[in-house]
């Protein structure tokens, strides 16, 4: 059975940065393509990060350069550091394993973690 499970989100300052983890189980995060998501409230769910089965990485150009994806395949776990926060990145934010064959909002995903960047 497919399970991810995130964690480190809380509350920072503007500029502040964290660490949010993904442990999945049930399969191999390694061999698939997985994304990192967050959707603020009353906005829809927007895709932040995904690093594919090549480590290829990919981000928005609202992220890149403050946000990195990465995996530690010996634990199967995915990870996002968020560096240089910004109000506007508050929202809650999960990991995806994706799918193609099937529609988007049917990946699996965790129930997502917290992050609020205050000023």
């Amino acid at each position: 059975q497919v399970q991810l499970v995130e964690s480190g989100g809380g509350s920072v300052q503007t500029g502040g940065s964290l660490r949010l983890s993904c442990s999945a189980s049930g399969f191999t995060i390694s061999l698939y393509c997985m994304g990192w998501f967050r959707q603020a409230p009353g906005k829809e769910r927007e895709g932040v990060a995904s690093i594919n089965n090549r480590g290829s990485t990919n981000y928005p150009d609202s992220v890149k350069g403050r946000f990195t994806i990465s995996r530690d395949n010996a634990k199967n776990t995915l990870y996002l550091q968020l560096n240089s926060l910004k109000t506007e990145d508050t929202a809650i934010y999960s990991c995806a394993q994706a799918l193609p064959s099937i529609d988007m909002e049917r990946w699996p995903r965790g129930q997502g973690t917290q992050v609020t960047v205050s000023s």
